[in-house]
């Protein structure tokens, strides 16, 4: 087991999960209707930044738990 690997596997999930848990799921991955606005108009940029942080979020989370799981195994 290689501790430090832990260590940032372990902070990379609870970062992510915490970008979740503030922005929630991007709308292509929730079910039921998606809003719509206006091209141009600042619904549609707040929409657009509130997913593109939820997709880091979900990429923290994952690559930490590739991470975590690769210090465990070494």
């Amino acid at each position: 087991m290689n501790f430090w690997l832990m260590a940032i596997g372990v902070g990379l999930i609870f970062h992510g999960l915490l970008i979740l848990w503030v922005g929630g799921l991007p709308w292509a991955l929730r079910s039921g209707k998606k809003p719509y606005f206006e091209k141009g108009s600042p619904q549609a940029f707040q929409i657009f930044w509130l997913d593109q942080y939820s997709y880091i979020g979900l990429t923290l989370s994952g690559g930490g738990l590739i991470i975590l799981f690769n210090g465990w195994a070494i």
